[in-house]
């Protein structure tokens, strides 16, 4: 067998595990996954029932709420008062994973405390461990300190009461959320954020009372072999409130340090929890605990290796694990216990099996871009993954091979082009992709250009390679026109064109300098010099001004909107990054500025009605981007309800743009 320490089992309590891989949480609270009272829908049930099928040992479910009294409007549903309902319906979900094998916990909550966004209503009454704590979203609002009546009515009784529900519908354990990533619990846990002079503050023991009253609470109502994980952070990675720490830099912990991280893992030992389920950081910090795709791999495994060696029960390590190969070898070598897995098993439900039959180079890779789903939840849609249009929707794609055989022609072989083709032969139909130049990936090559982008360039070569083994045919290299569709027989025409640059125009001297559009820049490094004004601070420029100091360039950002990046679908966690980078990095961003004209050498804006001079020896134009549909316009009325468009060619968008709209598409066909 493959990777024999990946899947060796292990005991958690009571519980025994067939792998060491663990399906970390991630929330989904939308109305097309989760019903009123909180339970699952069969679409949301279906979502776990795939990775349990897929292999991992043991799944935990988002995490709930167990009281309503604070954070009602935020989570009016609670565990704690959930009703025969939901036990029905939760009984359908772990009944449904354990036909698989797979061990299934819940994890209850006791909320966020100075983190949610609710406390931003005048309304509100924000609370906390501390009177004076805070708010990370608007730190002028300070919270108060909960009181002890307080804990012990409205969150430890409802841990207790949950925990009876959650065994009751077949849960094999709880994990509880969470000392860690700043929530309530790591808020009091952590000496810099709990300010107490009462027994709930001071000592180790004060800090944690709040811990200890919980799973003293879960036991006595559910049994003292009823296991109960926590969720844990190492180190809080802050500078300050609002200021974390990048990877490598070096600093003065703010919040918890690798002692006290030491102490608080022994006492949640030394009072019953059967394993943590570790990574770091705060919302202060977000990127830690959500790791960007600017984040090294394995981030947290350091950190995770350290505090294995303080503790005797076991350590599941969180951060993108994302290689079966080392995460073997680090199990195998007693540095963790295993391994939690989040939006890798989102991007890939097979990624256990795959490992365990040795084809890891068919596992699907999370490019870290948290569009589809960490993005998405904190806009309030349904939770999904912007390289797997299934996620989140499996019991909706259906591939049965049809009776029909249909040829579908695709010109265009990017993302959108190859989705469609890949998708296209599950239903049985013959595909043919069409591309004009000698490379599959379309705008993506580009995209995956920068030196931090190695799961996006492994990306293309898994559509490559699975689009071929699917007996995807490619014509490269063939400039598609009116005529040679004409001359063409298929079924379907699905028009996957991309888009193209929009250009700078109507500037004063915009003739006499040089201007580079950003895919060329990203394509073609070596026409660009060592001192670059990038016009534009979207998401492209930010991560193109960022990979160019990385190389040791001199790079300025022009943008005429008051802010950077500039899309609501950049999740907070890549944004929260991208802004600690330009402040590490120095890196000059002029806001609200316009062009006013170039000469050789030299970019003339405005800002505050003051005009400035930076002096370069490269100018990249990143404006973003148009619809190239030209063709589809022109064959559009010729083929009618034959003939379709997908991706940035339907409209400018992003991966998930590309991938989900050629997935519907095909499901139509």
């Amino acid at each position: 067998m493959a990777y024999d320490a990946l899947f060796q089992p292990m005991k958690i309590g009571t519980m025994e595990v067939k792998n060491r891989i663990k399906m970390a949480a991630m929330g989904i609270h939308d109305a097309e996954l989760t019903n009123p009272d909180g339970s699952y829908t069969d679409r949301g049930i279906q979502y776990f029932i795939e990775r349990a099928k897929g292999g991992v040992g043991l799944i935990t479910t988002g995490a709930m709420q167990v009281q309503n009294h604070f954070e009602a409007d935020a989570h009016a549903t609670t565990i704690s008062n959930a009703g025969q309902g939901y036990v029905d319906g939760m009984k359908k979900l772990t009944a449904g994973v354990h036909q698989y094998g797979a061990k299934i916990i819940t994890q209850l909550t006791a909320g966020t405390g100075r983190q949610n966004p609710i406390w931003l209503s005048d309304a509100s009454d924000p609370i906390g461990p501390s009177d004076g704590l805070p708010n990370v979203w608007k730190p002028s609002i300070k919270h108060r300190a909960l009181t002890p009546e307080e804990i012990r009515k409205y969150y430890i009784e409802g841990f207790k009461k949950g925990a009876v529900v959650a065994k009751e519908a077949g849960f094999d354990g709880i994990e509880i959320h969470a000392v860690h990533e700043g929530y309530l619990l790591d808020q009091f846990a952590t000496a810099a954020m709990n300010w107490r002079d009462d027994e709930f503050g001071g000592s180790v023991e004060n800090r944690l009372r709040f811990c200890k009253e919980i799973i003293d609470a879960i036991h006595e109502s559910c049994g003292e072999d009823y296991p109960v994980l926590m969720r844990y952070s190492v180190v809080s990675k802050m500078k300050n409130w609002n200021d974390g720490a990048l990877p490598g830099e070096e600093y003065q912990e703010f919040g918890r340090d690798y002692q006290e991280s030491i102490e608080i893992a022994q006492y949640l030992e030394k009072i019953g929890y059967a394993a943590l389920d570790v990574d770091n950081g705060t919302y202060d910090s977000w990127y830690w605990p959500h790791p960007p795709v600017y984040m090294p791999e394995y981030c947290n495994l350091k950190d995770v290796t350290f505090l294995k060696k303080h503790v005797n029960i076991p350590v599941y390590c969180a951060g993108k694990m994302a290689d079966p190969e080392v995460c073997n070898d680090e199990i195998a070598k007693g540095n963790i216990d295993g391994v939690a897995l989040a939006r890798i098993l989102l991007a890939d439900p097979e990624w256990a099996n795959k490992a365990q039959a040795n084809i890891k180079d068919e596992i699907k890779p999370c490019i870290g871009c948290h569009i589809g789903c960490l993005g998405r939840l904190f806009q309030g849609k349904r939770m999904g993954c912007a390289i797997n249009p299934e996620c989140g929707s499996e019991i909706c794609y259906h591939y049965e091979k049809s009776d029909i055989q249909k040829h579908i022609v695709i010109v265009g072989g990017g993302i959108a082009g190859m989705e469609a083709a890949l998708d296209a032969t599950k239903k049985g139909y013959l595909a043919t992709v069409y591309e004009a130049s000698n490379q599959l990936g379309g705008a993506f090559i580009s995209a995956s250009a920068m030196s931090f982008k190695k799961e996006d360039k492994k990306l293309i070569q898994w559509y490559i390679h699975e689009c071929q083994k699917a007996g995807v045919q490619f014509i490269m290299n063939t400039k598609i026109t009116p005529d040679l569709i004409d001359s063409l027989q298929f079924d379907e025409l699905i028009i996957a064109t991309g888009a193209k640059a929009r250009q700078l125009s109507n500037i004063k001297g915009l003739e006499k300098v040089k201007v580079i559009n950003a895919k060329d820049a990203l394509l073609h490094p070596e026409i660009v010099g060592e001192k670059v004004t990038i016009i534009g601070g979207g998401l492209t420029g930010i991560e193109m001004a960022y990979d160019m100091v990385l190389s040791g360039k001199q790079v300025e950002v022009v943008e005429m909107k008051d802010s950077i990046l500039g899309m609501d679908v950049v999740c907070a966690a890549n944004g929260q990054m991208l802004q600690q980078i330009i402040k590490y990095y120095h890196i000059p961003v002029h806001l609200s500025a316009s062009i006013d004209h170039f000469e050789e050498g030299k970019v003339y804006y405005t800002q505050d009605n003051t005009q400035h001079v930076i002096e370069c020896d490269t100018i990249i134009s990143s404006i973003g981007y148009i619809s190239d549909n030209q063709l589809y316009d022109t064959l559009k009325d010729k083929y009618k309800d034959h003939i379709h468009l997908i991706g940035d060619s339907l409209q400018v968008s992003n991966l998930l743009g590309a991938t989900w709209s050629a997935a519907e598409l095909i499901q139509k066909l």
